[in-house]
């Protein structure tokens, strides 16, 4: 299997089904939650889409990035959470309905926000004119995003016990398949990737625990449930680097562009995996 044949039909085609099948999890109650959970939410949308951009902003400045490595960081920064927050967050007790109604939320506006955020970078740290997203790509971007989430909510209400029997292998599906897409990625271009990780694997890692603690720590100081904060701690910590991949890899057609998700989907589960456990051991106590 080429890279080739990677970025442009399987990171495709598993990106579409990952969305697909959090839109079968998806209802309009998802949307309507936000009446339930305004704090929270306004918590976890302030971290997502203000706290992260300047973290990963400053990131760039101190380890001194390349302008190509800046931007593929703003991208991942850019990205929302997805099915393996979801995840995490149902094992370590979290508010699993808080980030089902952030995630909704984030997709909808991620659509929007990427494209922005993208040709920001690229305007800011120098990138070259001709990997920014124009309209065409833009709008690629939109569906990708969307469609399949749409579709994935009309099968819920039009077929729910098909939705219901396809949930938890979608979910499963859409772990292994990023798994599966970073092992392939770092096995074709090991050498580069290893290169790299010298360069940004620190760097990386901080802005890989410093994402969930900034969600933590943020909803302990609004004095959240310690369920709601796990919720927001995962929603900001476990970003969807299937998506960061597919737009550095396949729209704008740069592995360099992908390096930094490449490497944070390394480190994502197992420092996930380990800030679940001390979640757990809080709600308990709670």
């Amino acid at each position: 299997m080429t890279t080739q044949t990677i970025v442009s039909v399987f990171l495709p085609l598993s990106l579409a089904i990952i969305m697909l099948g959090f839109g079968l999890s998806l209802s309009p109650d998802d949307f309507k939650r936000v009446l339930k959970y305004p704090r929270s939410v306004v918590v976890g949308l302030f971290c997502q889409m203000a706290l992260l951009p300047l973290l990963a902003f400053s990131l760039c400045y101190l380890f001194q990035f390349s302008p190509t490595l800046s931007i593929g960081l703003m991208i991942l920064a850019a990205s929302p959470g997805g099915v393996a927050a979801n995840i995490f967050s149902h094992l370590s007790h979290g508010d699993v309905a808080l980030n089902l109604t952030l995630t909704a939320i984030n997709c909808v506006l991620a659509a929007f926000t990427l494209p922005l955020v993208v040709n920001l970078s690229i305007s800011h740290f120098g990138g070259s004119e001709a990997i920014g997203l124009q309209f065409r790509k833009t709008i690629e971007v939109f569906l990708i995003v969307l469609v399949p989430v749409i579709i994935g909510m009309v099968i819920r209400r039009l077929k729910p016990e098909l939705s219901a029997k396809a949930d938890k292998p979608v979910r499963i599906f859409s772990i292994l398949v990023l798994a599966l897409i970073t092992v392939v990625a770092v096995l074709k271009e090991k050498d580069q990737l290893m290169t790299s990780m010298g360069q940004i694997g620190i760097a990386m890692l901080v802005f890989n625990i410093g994402s969930m603690a900034i969600g933590y720590f943020m909803s302990m100081l609004f004095k959240l449930r310690h369920q709601e904060a796990t919720a927001i701690t995962m929603e900001v910590g476990i970003h969807n680097s299937t998506l960061a991949l597919y737009i550095a890899m396949t729209v704008l057609g740069s592995f360099e562009l992908a390096i930094p998700a490449a490497i944070y989907s390394i480190f994502m589960f197992l420092t996930a995996g380990a800030f679940s456990v001390f979640l757990i051991k809080k709600n308990k106590a709670a």
